[in-house]
């Protein structure tokens, strides 16, 4: 690559990195802030109440940390039941009207969610499963699903059927060809596709707001009422904290993957 064409793509991506870290960089400034009047570019008091407040036991911020990473937990497990199957015959069989039913099993990315989570409650009623945390991760499981299915597909794809024709006249049994070809082909997809459930699932409020009918109170509870309500101090505090859990998250699953795959290659 030329010289002038290297700095520019160098230039480019330090401005994308800035305009990216900006809003966050606000975003913690603000969780501190004791005073932010307009048109002030920096508040003009810094006061950690708002932490205080948030890391306190008696705010019940650290039990709806909990709840969210359980809804999302179980979110992820029906997920990775549901999808596995759907998976591998999308991603490596050839069926009748398989365009129409990936169409189909895409409908809640598709469709807007407003009109799902109508039907879906008047379901959940009739269940008897609404204000449940048992419905508050079946309702999750509706706009995560997709995802999960569309990541595995598409390592079942990759996978085929060759490799495990291959080890069976080898003579390795089922065991060893899920521990040894197919878990390995398939695992970067269920990260990836359980990295979107997680994220999607705690971010989650109407569903969570309706379905839940407040009983059921997750980290985006806590957080949208001061964000809605005019305490933005407390409000950014919730969102930074959202932040810090869901990138925790992603890095622990980023580094069991690759402690698992250097295993592998030893």
């Amino acid at each position: 690559m030329d010289r002038p064409v290297e700095n520019l793509v160098l230039g480019l991506f330090y401005m994308i990195l800035m305009f990216s870290l900006l809003p966050i960089f606000f975003l913690i400034l603000l969780s501190f802030s004791g005073g932010w009047p307009w048109p002030e570019i920096f508040p003009s008091d810094l006061d950690p109440r708002a932490w205080k407040y948030v890391l306190g036991i008696s705010s019940g911020t650290w039990t709806s940390v909990w709840i969210s990473l359980k809804v999302a937990f179980f979110t992820v497990v029906i997920d990775l039941i549901l999808a596995i199957p759907a998976g591998n015959a999308l991603g490596r069989s050839g069926f009748p009207l398989k365009g129409l039913i990936e169409t189909i099993l895409m409908l809640p990315v598709l469709v807007p969610p407003i009109v799902v989570l109508m039907g879906l409650h008047r379901t959940f009623i009739r269940l008897g499963i609404t204000e449940t945390f048992t419905g508050v991760v079946l309702a999750h499981v509706i706009p995560t699903l997709p995802y999960m299915i569309r990541a595995v597909t598409i390592g079942f794809e990759k996978l085929g059927f060759q490799w495990e024709e291959q080890a069976r006249v080898l003579g390795a049994g089922w065991f060893r060809r899920l521990q040894h070809i197919t878990l390995p082909f398939l695992l970067p997809g269920i990260m990836a596709g359980s990295a979107l459930t997680i994220l999607i699932s705690m971010s989650q409020y109407v569903i969570t707001l309706l379905i839940g009918g407040g009983q059921v109170i997750t980290l985006t509870m806590r957080m949208f009422p001061y964000v809605n309500g005019g305490d933005q101090s407390t409000g950014a505090t919730y969102a930074v904290l959202f932040s810090l859990v869901a990138l925790l998250l992603l890095i622990l699953m980023d580094l069991s993957l690759n402690r698992l795959y250097r295993e592998k290659r030893l």
